[in-house]
């Protein structure tokens, strides 16, 4: 299952000043689906940030204060909680996608052609990346998470693309009060998690694996 991680970044629109963690995104058995930007140039991405459109609107992320850090994401390195405790626990998002209504997804409502965005929009993107992944495989992905987090790392760069630029602070707002979130950076981060998502070497990545865990002894 796939969730947001939020639109109003590592406050979630709280309208306290304190960060906060999206929920259900936050749930270890979710898959939480933070924000990017794109850049495009001759049909391809030329750059991919942080999603901040510095007026409130911003990708979600954070640390849980409600669920304790959960086994795919040991061994990672997480920021501090910034709520004030310091104290560890589930990371959010795990991966990222496009975002910005900028560059947003082109759809259909009651007649009218609109483009939307939001984090919002980036979980139903990788549910149909899933859905594609079942009918390649053959079978359902089962639990993504440990998939994605147990990539070997000579495979991590060609399966995700790592986003280092950008942070989730939000200014003052109709959303709340000035809030300092997280900053993007190399590896797992508070704003993109692992990253996006390369579908076509994910698909790959699987059938190896599937293939692997076939052979004989």
């Amino acid at each position: 299952m796939l969730a947001a991680a939020g639109d109003h970044g590592a406050a979630d629109g709280g309208g306290d000043g304190h960060v906060n963690a999206d929920f259900p995104a936050s749930s270890p058995h979710i898959v939480a689906c933070g924000g990017t930007t794109l850049v495009v140039g001759s049909g391809k991405i030329a750059s991919e940030v942080v999603w901040n459109d510095n007026d409130g609107w911003a990708t979600g992320g954070g640390i849980s204060s409600a669920f304790e850090v959960p086994a795919y994401q040991h061994g990672i390195s997480m920021p501090a909680n910034l709520d004030g405790s310091g104290k560890p626990g589930r990371g959010v998002p795990d991966i990222a996608g496009n975002a910005d209504s900028t560059s947003g997804y082109i759809v259909r409502v009651d007649g009218q052609w609109t483009v939307v965005g939001g984090t919002s929009a980036v979980a139903p993107l990788y549910a149909g990346l899933i859905a594609q992944l079942n009918q390649t495989l053959g079978r359902p992905v089962g639990a993504l998470l440990p998939v994605l987090y147990g990539i070997p790392a000579a495979d991590r760069a060609n399966v995700l693309r790592d986003i280092t630029t950008g942070n989730n602070s939000v200014p003052a707002s109709q959303f709340g009060p000035a809030t300092a979130g997280y900053s993007a950076a190399a590896g797992w981060d508070a704003c993109t998690g692992l990253g996006s998502v390369h579908g076509a070497a994910l698909a790959t990545l699987l059938q190896s694996t599937m293939r692997h865990h076939a052979a004989p002894a």
